[in-house]
């Protein structure tokens, strides 16, 4: 564009004229198109600019409020997860107690290499819900995918111990005898403070095997037959004090040693629950409790292994 151009482009102007009123000198204002033509076009970009940024601000609150909302839905979802997994867990936990139960049933039935028992997981507890990727997305997934596996495993496991109940129903139903005659309580209350196993003799203060259980009680405390049998001796021993020893068949014999006194006499049958003797601190013991034996063909096993309650 040459000078001229510019010049003539300058030159080129829209007039306007004011009129106050009728009486006063109208106002003449000359101004360049070129200069009208910008104003114009800078209100019109001005305009789309607000309309543009007022567009923007209204998205990003939509999105904001979308967001909010997603994440408040996102920690519902966790605490819905999480309850689950904890459910999953108490699950697990009450299945491992079954398990243990169904243990000692198939020990005191000799059935630990049946079919039903193989072949069966360790219980390994719920899902660790402190493990997961902080990411929304893969954290969710993860919770979902978490749960998914553990109650797979859980129905995996419940299905077997099915099985493995179901055969010992089904041996229970034909060795009722058997059932009456095994062991399967606690001969009495109190807290057990000696195990099964070795131990360093309170006595002569050496590592010694422990053939039994110790529970101690208040002298004078019931104790109790833990299965049908018969009183193969009731009389004082040195090392037992006051004893009692009672054949339940199958093998199965138990004592019950250090009472107060004997309740029961040689010859006497007695089932599970009748009072055999009180207990106390007679013989070879540093106080009052219950020595508990359990012999199988005349070899001591851990009386725990035949006591199925809590």
């Amino acid at each position: 564009m040459t000078g001229k151009d510019i010049k003539d482009l300058f030159s080129r102007e829209y007039t306007i004229i004011f009129v106050p009123n009728v009486t006063e000198q109208f106002k003449r204002y000359s101004f360049p198109r070129v200069f009208i033509h910008l104003a114009f076009g800078l209100l019109a970009v001005s305009f789309t600019a607000l309309a543009y940024f007022g567009y923007l601000y209204h998205t990003q609150h939509l999105l904001l409020v979308e967001l909010d909302d997603l994440r408040a839905e996102r920690a519902m979802l966790t605490l819905e997860m999480n309850k689950l997994g904890n459910q999953a867990s108490e699950m697990v936990t009450q299945l491992a107690r079954i398990e243990q139960f169904d243990k000692k049933l198939r020990v005191i039935t000799a059935m630990e290499g049946s079919a039903g028992a193989e072949g069966r997981e360790k219980f390994l507890g719920g899902p660790n819900m402190d493990s997961y990727s902080a990411a929304s997305r893969d954290y969710t997934q993860s919770l979902v995918d978490s749960l998914d596996a553990e109650l797979g495993w859980l129905k995996s496991n419940a299905d077997s111990q099915e099985v493995s109940l179901f055969e010992l129903d089904e041996f229970f139903k034909d060795q009722s005898s058997l059932l009456a005659h095994t062991p399967s309580i606690w001969p009495a209350k109190g807290y057990v403070t000696s195990t099964f196993g070795y131990r360093r003799s309170p006595f002569t203060k050496r590592q010694e095997m422990h053939e039994g259980l110790d529970v101690s009680t208040q002298v004078g405390s019931p104790v109790f037959a833990p299965a049908k049998g018969v009183v193969i001796r009731s009389f004082y021993h040195k090392g037992y004090g006051n004893l009692v020893e009672i054949d339940h068949g199958y093998g199965v014999v138990t004592r019950y040693g250090h009472n107060s006194r004997n309740l029961v006499k040689s010859g006497q049958l007695v089932n599970r629950g009748d009072l055999l003797a009180e207990v106390g601190s007679t013989g070879h013991s540093t106080g009052p409790h219950l020595h508990y034996e359990v012999l199988l063909n005349g070899v001591p096993v851990n009386p725990d292994r035949y006591i199925l309650e809590e």
